[in-house]
C-alpha cells in the first residue's frame, strides 16, 4: 500500500483539478503515480516533462529503443511500476520483453541506462564514446536529462510504494 494517498478529485483545489484535467486531456489517463504527484501540481508538471524530452528524442530514437532504455533503468533500480509499464508497451507492440534481441543502438542505450541507474558517476568512457559517435550533443543532453527523469520516476514510485495500476497487472513480470 502506498505511503501517500492519491488526490480526491471531488475535494481537490481548483488548481489540482485543473492540472488533473490537463493531464487527462493530454494523455487520456491518470495513473496512481500521477494521482499522488497531483498533491503538488508543480511536482506533477516536472515529472511530466518526461513526455517533452521523449518527444525531443523521437526523431532520432525509435519507441522500441526508448522502451528498452527505460525498462533497463527501471529494472536496475528494481522499480516494478515502470518495469511493468514498459513491458506493457513492448507486449502491446507484439514483442516478448524477455526474448528481444536488441540492435547495436538499442544495446548501447540499454547499457547507458543500466550504468546511469547503477551509478551515474561511473558510466564507462567507452559507453560515452559510442554515444558521442552516434548522437549529437543536443540529443545527448536530452537523453541524459530523460534518463534523470526516469531515475526520478523510479525513486518516487519506490520510495512512496505507489500501488501498481490495475491495468498493468496482466503485464507484471512472472518470476
Amino acid at each position: 500500500m502506498a505511503h501517500l494517498s492519491p488526490i480526491d478529485y471531488a475535494t481537490a483545489s481548483d488548481e489540482i483539478r485543473a492540472e488533473h484535467d490537463r493531464e487527462v486531456a493530454l494523455r487520456g489517463r491518470m495513473t496512481n503515480m500521477k494521482r499522488i504527484l497531483l498533491h503538488s501540481p508543480a511536482a506533477h508538471r516536472i515529472y511530466a516533462e518526461w513526455f517533452t524530452l521523449r518527444d525531443l528524442l523521437k526523431p532520432a530514437i525509435e519507441d522500441r529503443a526508448i522502451w528498452l532504455f527505460c525498462k533497463a533503468i527501471a529494472r536496475t533500480m528494481r522499480a516494478e511500476i515502470p518495469v511493468t509499464f514498459f513491458r506493457r508497451a513492448l507486449i502491446g507492440s507484439g514483442l516478448d520483453p524477455e526474448a528481444i534481441e536488441p540492435t547495436a543502438d538499442e544495446a548501447l542505450l540499454i547499457n547507458f541506462g543500466k550504468a546511469v541507474a547503477a551509478d551515474a558517476n561511473a558510466v564507462p568512457d567507452e559507453t560515452w564514446a559510442a554515444l558521442k559517435a552516434r548522437y549529437d550533443e543536443t540529443l545527448l543532453v536530452n537523453l541524459a536529462a530523460f534518463a534523470g527523469i526516469m531515475v526520478a520516476t523510479c525513486v518516487f514510485t519506490n520510495a512512496v510504494q505507489v500501488d501498481l495500476d490495475p491495468e498493468l497487472e496482466p503485464y507484471r513480470r512472472k518470476t
